[in-house]
């Protein structure tokens, strides 16, 4: 089928640039006029995290690394007709052009450039830095536009939707293709995992927090889904991290005020995980005896070329050139026995470690300064959004992003497109609350003052 596969591969193109030249002036003319075609356009923004539907420019499919090509895809598209957006309000909204945290971030992007200095793969390289480039612009698109708490209610609708589709994909893949760890739309079952431990923490503290009349019986059912989802991974680390993550959403859901309904809801959502569980248990326990030695093995050894390269480069050996000093002639490797110039080692399984390689242990550091950073950012939001109808955001992404910093401990994945831009999605809304609370007060000043008057 070679000649099917090109031909569908230079469709893929030819739509992509009609969507450039033509869909996306389209859109943007259709969002000022129709409010509802808006509403679409910032769904698919986030859809497309999910589903990415990209093409790459000068790719290297077969390369051992975090970015394999120059992407761009249809969450790019729909991304630049929002700023589109932005730019046509910016009398109405004005325009923070470097929001809060970006200082942290392109720190860290100025370090990671830094390594280009020791890096053998210098297209590698580029590929990996504009990846980063479109992550702060997708970041930077998503503060400038959320100007109002309606947004969130969009996207909690935008989020059900997505948790349902991935759902529906991975039953699919469960009970017709008979896939036994199941990855979903992802690239790895473990990028479902993180993908969905945020979007399940949302939509936990939802149905905890919530404070007007929702729908509990369509919440709990995408809650359920999106759990299924999580367990048909048979993912070790990602079922821990799970449970540890909706844990801590239950955790401060209580701490704002136990409520009779919160009780009820506790029990039901334990009941239903009981149940999932005991239908689940077997296998997971076969995961667990049977994992083989060599994984945890393998794991450590890579842990320690990792080390042994941000120890030899103080500016790390190169963004994206791990895959490639991996192995042989490079010496980092030399503790592994039975190391050959044809071994192909892969990558180190912990995001932390890949960055202190790849681009020094400073950077590392300014890395981990800037995942505390938007934590506590939004822990001063849960104090100050209590007993507000929002209160559920903040304790959602305390969960959610506890889960992802924990699971990329032991797992690279968050440098994965889709799960690198789902937590710039979250960094952006983190800093949008203290600005929309700074809105909120300037506008009940001016009608004390109206009435006053």
């Amino acid at each position: 089928m070679p000649g099917f596969t090109e031909s569908l591969s230079q469709f893929k193109y030819i739509l992509f640039f009609v969507t450039l030249i033509f869909g996306v002036p389209l859109g943007y003319f259709l969002s000022i006029n129709f409010p509802k075609i808006e509403k679409v356009i910032f769904f698919f923004m986030i859809f497309f995290t999910a589903r990415m539907e990209d093409i790459n420019f000068v790719s290297h499919e077969l390369y051992r690394g975090t970015s394999r090509g120059f992407e761009i895809g249809m969450v790019d598209l729909m991304t630049f007709i929002i700023f589109l957006l932005i730019l046509h309000r910016r009398n109405r909204y004005p325009i923070r052009w470097f929001p809060p945290g970006s200082v942290l971030y392109l720190s860290y992007f100025f370090f990671s450039f830094l390594s280009i200095g020791n890096a053998t793969l210098y297209l590698e390289f580029f590929y990996e830095i504009w990846k980063m480039i479109r992550m702060y612009f997708y970041f930077w698109v998503i503060y400038n536009y959320i100007n109002s708490f309606d947004k969130f209610e969009e996207m909690m609708k935008g989020f059900s939707i997505i948790i349902i589709f991935i759902s529906v994909f991975v039953l699919k893949q469960k009970y017709i293709d008979g896939i036994f760890q199941t990855p979903g739309p992802f690239p790895h079952q473990n990028s479902l995992v993180m993908y969905l431990t945020i979007l399940n923490c949302l939509v936990f503290a939802y149905i905890m927090n919530k404070k007007r009349k929702i729908k509990l019986w369509y919440w709990l059912l995408v809650l359920g889904l999106g759990t299924v989802s999580v367990i048909s991974t048979y993912s070790r680390a990602g079922l821990v991290v799970y449970a540890i993550a909706i844990a801590t959403v239950l955790f401060f859901s209580f701490v704002e005020g136990a409520s009779v309904r919160k009780v009820i809801i506790t029990f039901m959502v334990m009941v239903l995980g009981v149940i999932v569980l005991i239908r689940a248990m077997d296998t997971i326990i076969q995961r667990f005896e049977t994992a083989p030695e060599e994984s945890t093995n393998t794991r450590i050894l890579l842990a320690q070329s990792a080390v042994n390269m941000a120890n030899d480069k103080t500016l790390g050996i190169g963004l994206n050139n791990f895959g490639l000093k991996v192995n042989l002639p490079y010496p980092y490797s030399s503790h592994i026995e039975g190391i050959t110039p044809e071994s192909k080692n892969g990558l180190v399984e912990t995001i932390y470690l890949m960055i202190a390689a790849e681009t020094g242990w400073h950077n590392l550091v300014v890395f981990l300064i800037m995942l505390f950073w938007f934590y506590f950012r939004n822990f001063a939001s849960y104090i100050k959004y209590r007993n507000t109808d929002i209160h559920y955001l903040t304790i959602g992404i305390a969960g959610g992003l506890l889960g992802i910093y924990l699971q990329s401990s032991l797992e690279w994945v968050l440098k994965q497109t889709n799960n690198f831009y789902q937590l710039m999605m979250v960094f952006a809304i983190i800093v949008v609350l203290p600005k929309l609370e700074r809105r909120y007060k300037i506008l009940q000043r001016k009608r004390s003052i109206y009435y006053a008057g």
